[in-house]
């Protein structure tokens, strides 16, 4: 079975190697992460730090297309501090035969009430059975911007050094450029659009809804066009504690189901 994933892996590279797991609430709305606020940012568009007031932990994990050893599991911290947020992120994705882990650390600073800013910096670690290990460098920086009460607009780059492995490692980290828009209809109801550009390959347009059902239940869904991809999901709170629950559906690989537990202090 192993031998097998290790196959598969190496038949979709294109796919798999490197990519962030945004958390469940983020992936919920169609990954449209460029415009999120929150813990979860720090997988997506480290700007959405920036409103964080008080220090929250969370952790989730997630089953890749349904398969017991393909598993991504995640850990986000961020600590407040004046008009500053400080961020930590780890993940780990793969199996024994083949395994990616990678550490950020992120700070983003609030300019007035409307700015948000935000810079990244991850080590990235590869190791193949047989083969060894690899390490990389990478650089993100984000920007959102609070348009009026109901409009956000963010931008987001990742890996704009073009760091990559070493040691003849075949894994990449790929350069990726995003834009998107959240707009509040209503206190109950938020939509959001977002253009994902990686280097060398087509724009994926996503797209995600979000609906207040309670103030203790959130109800999410989307899609992505790049192939097309269907998301659902949901967030429970109670007192300091939320769950989230996402489940994402790709063309060809079948679903992956995640599930996040959060603590604000």
């Amino acid at each position: 079975m192993k031998l097998f994933c290790l196959f598969f892996l190496q038949m979709v590279s294109v796919l798999l190697f490197s990519q962030v797991n945004p958390g469940p609430h983020i992936s919920a709305l169609g990954a449209t992460g460029v415009v999120a606020q929150g813990v979860w940012s720090l997988q997506a568009n480290q700007a959405g730090l920036a409103t964080i007031k008080r220090p929250i932990f969370s952790g989730a994990f997630e089953r890749k297309y349904m398969d017991p050893d393909l598993n991504t599991k995640s850990v986000v911290i961020a600590y407040p501090f004046k008009k500053n947020v400080f961020g930590l992120s780890f993940q780990s994705y793969g199996f024994s035969a083949y395994n990616e882990q990678r550490i950020g650390l992120a700070y983003a600073k609030s300019f007035g009430n409307s700015i948000y800013a935000s810079l990244n910096f991850n080590y990235h670690q590869v190791k193949i059975s047989q083969y060894g290990s690899a390490q990389a460098f990478s650089i993100e920086a984000g920007l959102q911007y609070q348009a009026t009460e109901k409009l956000l607009i963010g931008a987001h780059i990742a890996n704009p050094n073009k760091g990559m492995y070493q040691d003849g490692v075949d894994a990449t980290i790929p350069v990726i450029s995003e834009f998107g828009v959240a707009y509040r209809f209503t206190d109950k109801f938020q939509a959001n659009t977002a253009v994902v550009k990686a280097l060398n390959s087509a724009a994926d347009a996503r797209f995600g809804i979000e609906y207040n059902l309670a103030e203790w239940l959130v109800l999410r869904g989307g899609f992505a066009t790049n192939p097309i991809r269907q998301y659902s999901g949901f967030g429970f709170t109670y007192n300091q504690f939320t769950l989230d629950f996402a489940v994402s559906s790709h063309p060809n690989l079948g679903y992956s189901p995640q599930m996040a537990l959060t603590y604000e202090f």
